[in-house]
């Protein structure tokens, strides 16, 4: 049975046509009671023949994931541990910004990129996500939101939670044109990241979209010899690879780029690593997002001395780099990626 969320606007038009001989119009009637409405039994949609609601519940479902867990911040974060049909569970996170609600989606059930600092690899991946489960994670959150009774929905997502996006490429991008359509959430593309640690030949994949969404890079270190100690991938694709394949998507794409630096004690916070990474972007248009570093039980790296972050901020700043240091979101509720679902899984072993 097929899930209307797995489902982007014009391949839902070519499955209905293709399949089951209906009119393509036919799916944007689908998405706006589905989306726009809130309407999931299809004896509802009124504006459908019955014929062809009969063929609708024959074949088609419309199914979220549900809450396993959730955990709520002083600050306003909200975790959820969300449960799939096949029992696996996964993270995602609503942040609430004086801008918008951010939603922190996971694209993979673990992670194979092996980062040394990251609780999302403490799991291995076992499988990609569906797209319905990828966008179930929004739904979810929107419903908590509706919940709250102040008519706010998400209106920013980051796909940044765990696995690697460019690695589930296709669903991703289904996702991203679900939340962008103006027949499904709507949610503005200037208004969506997606990060990458680098596979360079999905970042000029992704240029050639022609989309207006954004584009993160976790990058981490100023140069090879650090990021391959801490980013397997960097073996793979090297810094200078990486920076060309950010190049070929700024040329195509007029885009700025984010690079995202998470500052780790005595391996990449010094003034050094700072001088390395102006000369590594300069004549970029790029912006660096300095991240104190989020402290993993299970592994050895440290965060950076709060003097340390502000020397290295300080250095950027002065060589006229566009640069912030991240504010901290959900300390006290197992804040970074993976962390929640690593001890809840380990709990059941």
């Amino acid at each position: 049975m097929y899930n209307i969320y797995d489902f982007e606007l014009k391949k839902l038009e070519n499955l209905l046509q293709e399949i089951f001989s209906e009119k393509p119009f036919k799916a944007k009637q689908i998405f706006q009671w589905v989306y726009k409405r809130e309407v999931f039994d299809f004896d509802q949609m009124t504006d459908l023949s019955k014929a062809f609601r009969e063929k609708l519940k024959e074949n088609f479902c419309i199914k979220k994931p549900t809450i396993y867990k959730k955990q709520v911040s002083k600050d306003g974060t909200i975790k959820l541990l969300v449960e799939l049909e096949d029992k696996n569970l996964i993270e995602t996170v609503l942040i609430r910004y004086t801008y918008g609600n951010v939603a922190c989606v996971s694209s993979e059930i673990g992670c194979d990129m092996k980062c040394g600092f990251c609780a999302s690899g403490l799991l291995k991946k076992s499988r990609e996500l569906k797209v319905s489960e990828i966008l179930g994670q929004v739904l979810l959150l929107n419903d908590i939101l509706k919940e709250e009774g102040n008519n706010e929905k998400i209106t920013h997502i980051v796909v940044m939670g765990t696995g690697e996006p460019f690695l589930n490429y296709d669903n991703v991008m289904d996702f991203i044109r679900i939340c962008n359509s103006p027949f499904a959430l709507e949610i503005g593309a200037r208004h969506i990241s997606v990060s990458t640690c680098g596979i360079v030949d999905k970042i000029r994949k992704y240029a050639d979209e022609g989309l207006q969404t954004n584009l993160a890079i976790s990058l981490h270190a100023p140069n090879d010899e650090i990021r391959s100690k801490i980013m397997p991938i960097n073996r793979t694709y090297n810094i200078s690879e990486l920076m060309d394949a950010v190049k070929y998507y700024l040329k195509k794409t007029n885009r700025r780029v984010t690079f995202e630096y998470i500052l780790i004690k005595d391996l990449n916070d010094s003034l050094d690593c700072a001088k390395q990474l102006t000369d590594l972007i300069k004549g970029i248009c790029a912006y660096i997002n300095l991240i104190p570093y989020n402290e993993v039980m299970e592994n050895k790296f440290k965060t950076s001395p709060q003097q340390n972050v502000r020397k290295f901020y300080d250095y950027l700043y002065k060589q006229n780099i566009n640069v912030t240091v991240r504010k901290g979101f959900g300390d006290d509720i197992d804040a970074a990626c993976g962390q929640l679902r690593a001890k809840e899984v380990k709990s059941d072993t």
